[in-house]
């Protein structure tokens, strides 16, 4: 019941730019820029898929485009459902790596609405702010979520490497990183 209000008061204080920045303030956090300034967001996970970034969190991203960021890697290193044999995405930092996603404009209010659905402020993410490149060469200073996870990576279930794997065809990244998800195992589910 009580992380069901949580929730609720998280999504109410998204949709409000005045109060969103004495909730952030408590959790050490700042709400910075103008509500209608564009930023880009990296997805590498769920949300690179239509059904998860559009439909479910109710994105309407400006613009898309593939990338990439240096310096990071795929792990399946969090607690996911069901609990102990599902590990949800995440990224490390690997200076040899690199996680390729999507990259989508979205307002400053935009991405307060995604950290709601996201979970942030909270226990889980934070936002990690870092330098993307396009297809294109083009460097774009991007946000991502990011999350302490645990020693050892997991398995995700096979719903979420599926979101992954047709989020990744459909936005035409590298056949080389499809390859690498069609390689992830999924967990077992029995």
């Amino acid at each position: 019941m009580m992380l069901r209000l949580r929730k609720a008061l998280r999504r109410q204080l998204a949709r409000s730019w005045t109060l969103s920045r004495p909730w952030y303030r408590y959790h050490g956090l700042r709400v910075e820029g103008h509500p209608d300034e564009t930023i880009w967001y990296f997805a590498f996970g769920a949300n690179m898929h239509d059904s998860a970034f559009r439909e479910r969190r109710r994105m309407q991203p400006l613009e898309w485009r593939p990338g990439r960021i240096a310096g990071y890697r795929l792990r399946f290193n969090l607690e996911g459902r069901p609990r102990g044999r599902a590990a949800p995405a995440n990224i490390a930092p690997d200076p040899q790596a690199e996680v390729w996603g999507v990259l989508y404009r979205i307002t400053r209010k935009d991405l307060l609405w995604l950290d709601a659905t996201e979970g942030v402020p909270g226990r889980r993410y934070r936002h990690l702010w870092l330098e993307a490149e396009d297809t294109e060469g083009r460097k774009l200073h991007a946000v991502n979520y990011i999350a302490e996870g645990k020693a050892s990576d997991g398995n995700p279930s096979l719903r979420h490497i599926t979101l992954l794997r047709e989020g990744a065809r459909a936005h035409g990244l590298p056949k080389h990183w499809l390859r690498f998800l069609e390689e992830v195992q999924p967990a077992e589910t029995e």
